[in-house]
């Protein structure tokens, strides 16, 4: 492709449901766009585990006005995967699969230079939707690195009639535990605090509640994982440390932005690692660079969801056109 057949009026990184909406905002207004999506299309949500229940309700998730049906009241992970390719088919979106960005430079005319691990294009303007789902939050603790220690939980069957250790109790790590269990597994939870996470899903938490009641799951509170072993692991309790038998580790410990990547791009991360931006505009300390979606908050990852970041298409191409 020639250079001009690479320039366009708006880059945006990331091909999840806030980048859809910023394409198609940008659409409406007759700009030039392109999506680089390092994965499949809305990649974050691809990797949620296959039976995940979405908190929200399916008009909360929509996007360029196009109707979430369902006949359920909460929609789940298919049915989001689904609905967000039909919107892409709607709209005829320009994005580029399987594509990682790898630098974004201003050059001294003004126009950003962007490189891909494809080729290079060129923008007046570039969005960052990059999410929140890349970079997991490590224990960092010995034998993280063993194959059986994974910080994406995806389907239970794998785990049927193994011991499994599950790390964290927010709505990731309950989840995992009650699908394991019902698979067969042997699940032990590990919390690090004295109760079950705060946002838990309201009909979740009386199910995980009445297994741990009834000693189905093993949940041992104000304790952590110390060490991972091949066939074991030690964990601190406040009774002293307890080795159990284990076969699978799911942490669900949370995850972060790429901040090197914010960083690579010129955005300015205090030490709060909450990216400096204008909330009136959602432009970046660059001018040009935009942030939309759950990578503004930094590490504050509960604060911004799809149903209320959504607006933030409509800001930032009202800003470009400005």
């Amino acid at each position: 492709m020639s250079e001009n057949q690479n320039h366009f009026d708006v880059l945006i990184i990331g091909a999840g449901p806030i980048g859809m909406a910023c394409a198609i905002e940008a659409q409406k207004a007759n700009l030039s766009y392109v999506i680089i999506e390092k994965g499949a299309l809305v990649n974050s949500l691809f990797n949620y585990p296959v039976f995940m229940t979405f908190f929200s309700t399916s008009q909360k998730l929509e996007i360029g006005g196009v109707p979430f049906v369902t006949i359920s009241p909460k929609p789940n992970r298919n049915e989001a995967v689904e609905y967000y390719r039909r919107v892409a088919e709607k709209f005829d979106l320009n994005i580029k699969l399987f594509e990682r960005v790898q630098q974004v430079v201003k050059n001294d005319e003004g126009v950003f230079e962007i490189n891909t691990s494809k080729t290079n294009y060129t923008a007046g303007n570039v969005i960052v939707a990059t999410g929140f789902y890349d970079v997991p939050l490590l224990m960092n603790v010995p034998g993280e690195d063993l194959p059986k220690v994974t910080h994406y939980y995806k389907d239970p069957h794998l785990y049927a009639f193994q011991n499994v250790v599950v790390v964290g109790a927010n709505n990731s790590g309950v989840d995992a535990a009650l699908e394991t269990y019902r698979k067969g597994a042997n699940v032990t939870m590990v919390v690090r605090s004295g109760e079950l996470g705060p946002h838990v899903k309201y009909w979740v938490r009386p199910d995980i509640q009445n297994r741990i009641k009834e000693g189905e799951v093993t949940a041992l509170f104000n304790s952590e994982l110390v060490e991972i072993r091949e066939g074991e692991v030690d964990i601190k309790t406040p009774e002293g440390i307890k080795t159990i038998p284990n076969d699978f580790v799911i942490a669900m410990t949370g995850y972060q932005p790429d901040f090197s990547m914010l960083r690579k791009f010129g955005i300015d991360l205090p030490e709060t690692l909450c990216p400096v931006y204008n909330e009136e505009t959602m432009e970046t300390n660059v001018k040009g660079l935009y942030l939309a979606g759950v990578v503004c908050g930094g590490l504050d990852t509960h604060k911004l969801f799809i149903e209320n970041s959504r607006v933030h298409a409509e800001t930032i191409v009202k800003n470009i056109l400005s």
